[in-house]
């Protein structure tokens, strides 16, 4: 679509070609409907993209969102995606030092050798069989929480009767995670593993009265019924590419390069004024949706804005020439890295790193967590590069919210990158610069993203990865029959920011779409 076609009448027009947008344009294409999505940039996928950020070099990196989880494989299947998900052998390692020596917990390869790692770290079988009632709750309200997600929301007290357990809604709905961790761990590096899920990508003390811990808790890890974060076969642009193929076969228009910056609506039309790089436009639409953030919703139609979000994370993608050798010389690096491999995630390492950034400073010993794709999937990775026995790794640091970049986000980045790797190092049996790959030019493969630049790169406001805090997955005043619904009737959130949004999931999409099709049956 050009400038000149500008003033078509749409059915609904999607603001934003990231998946979810790109989820609620093929359901509704597919329904028959007119789409078209307007997106600013000169590709579609939003945070959810494969790119080559080294020149010259021949490695596809999921650049920004990495692992999948809350994605319903109904959404798969309905839209008919040529997409694949690989799961990891191993679900976590965590080295440790314990009496003066190397150790570690991996946790994966049966559940023999899982208890065995368990008894070898702790001394008993005590934390391996709390790890198994704990999980084995999360587990059962994985089963009956994540169906509801593509069903319109369900009020509070019918989500507690679907979970249909006292102490697991207590536990994950009611208590601070914190609480219910030290309640049922004792060893503190068991205690700091289990809490990890409780703060990707989001700035909380284990005990936050707020609870939004136990709500980044839950969304990681009812996914697909059981939790599991696996690895995107060809990068995440591989579900992104999907997506709008689907979108465009089913008859949607994808305009990029077009910005939206203003919606103008009395309720049953609504006017979309877009920029593109020499023109101005505008387009009518029965509906709109848009998959951007709250924030920017608010900015389109005049509308009071949210609070403001703020992200804190770190984000670094690598290639290296080799995985480095572990101190910890039990495990293998094919293992260790092939899940999450935690760095400075104890459970009093994480508390004291909270409290030192909530006072204005980059914690001591940053948290992280790293993954190596290509050992899952090596379809990433050109075939020298794979022959050469090159590799990716993903890294996703904790604790670092926005305002510590406030200052110089240059200088601050490079502090926080030399001290996030010099923790990953300590338990190296060598350096992990030695084991960096150079591009083109010379340069080490190597790149880190601060929530200021995930804020200018993607537009996600203050770097927030999920555009604002989690929601509870139930219905709440003012949130709608299916958690997409602003003030306009006509106008619907489909971002990460709706409730049931967060991660790479498709589910604001699909649930936006089925409030449209609800409204406008015959359409």
């Amino acid at each position: 679509m050009t400038a000149h076609a500008a003033h078509r009448t749409f059915d609904a027009v999607i603001v934003g070609g990231g998946h979810n947008g790109l989820v609620a344009a093929a359901y509704l294409a597919r329904a028959g409907r007119s789409v078209l999505v307007l997106e600013r940039l000169d590709h579609t996928g939003g945070a959810a993209v494969s790119t080559k950020p080294f020149a010259g070099v021949d490695a596809r990196l999921s650049r920004y969102s990495y692992l999948v989880s809350l994605l319903p494989a109904k959404i798969v299947r309905d839209l008919g995606l040529d997409f694949r998900l690989r799961t990891r052998t191993v679900s976590s390692y965590t080295p440790a030092e314990r009496d003066g020596r190397p150790t570690g917990l991996l946790v994966g390869g049966g559940e023999r050798r899982t208890r065995e790692a368990f008894a070898r770290l702790t001394g008993s079988d005590r934390e391996y069989e709390a790890w198994q009632r704990f999980y084995a709750m999360t587990g059962h309200v994985a089963r009956r929480v994540f169906p509801t997600f593509t069903e319109p929301l369900p009020t509070r007290d019918e989500l507690r009767r679907r979970v249909d357990d006292g102490d697991a809604w207590r536990a994950i709905f009611e208590e601070p995670i914190g609480a219910v961790i030290e309640e049922r761990f004792a060893d503190d590096l068991v205690r700091g593993v289990v809490l990890t899920d409780a703060l990707i990508g989001t700035f909380a003390d284990a005990h936050d009265p707020s609870l939004a811990q136990n709500r980044c808790f839950l969304y990681h890890v009812i996914g697909g019924g059981t939790g599991a974060w696996d690895v995107p076969v060809g990068g995440m642009g591989a579900l992104t590419d999907a997506l709008a193929a689907a979108a465009r076969t089913a008859g949607a228009v994808i305009a990029t390069g077009h910005e939206a910056v203003r919606i103008d609506t009395d309720g049953r039309s609504a006017e979309v004024t877009y920029r593109t790089a020499d023109a101005e436009g505008t387009v009518t639409a029965r509906h709109v949706l848009v998959n951007a953030a709250p924030s920017e919703l608010a900015a389109l139609t005049g509308d009071t804005p949210p609070p403001p979000a703020e992200g804190a994370q770190l984000k670094v993608n690598m290639l290296l020439k080799r995985l480095p050798r572990l101190r910890d010389e039990s495990v293998d690096p094919r293992e260790a890295f092939a899940g999450t491999f935690h760095i400075a995630e104890g459970y009093e390492q994480l508390a004291v790193a909270h409290a030192q950034a909530s006072a204005g400073r980059l914690p001591d010993a940053p948290p992280s967590e790293i993954y190596c794709h290509s050992l899952t999937d090596p379809t990433i990775l050109g075939p020298d590069l794979a022959e050469r026995g090159c590799h990716t790794l993903t890294l996703f640091g904790l604790h670092t919210p926005a305002r510590l970049f406030d200052q110089d986000n240059d200088a601050v980045r490079e502090e926080l990158l030399t001290s996030t790797l010099a923790q990953l190092d300590t338990h190296l049996a060598e350096p992990l610069a030695d084991c960096l790959a150079t591009d083109a030019d010379g340069r080490p493969c190597i790149e880190a993203k601060t929530p200021l630049d995930l804020e200018r790169d993607l537009g996600l406001p203050g770097g927030n990865i999920f555009h604002r805090e989690l929601s509870w997955p139930h219905a709440q005043d003012g949130t709608g029959r299916w958690g997409v619904e602003t003030r306009h009737p006509n106008v619907l959130l489909c971002g990460a920011g709706a409730v049931r949004g967060g991660g790479v999931s498709g589910v604001p999409g699909h649930n936006a779409a089925m409030a449209v099709l609800e409204a406008t049956p015959d359409a």
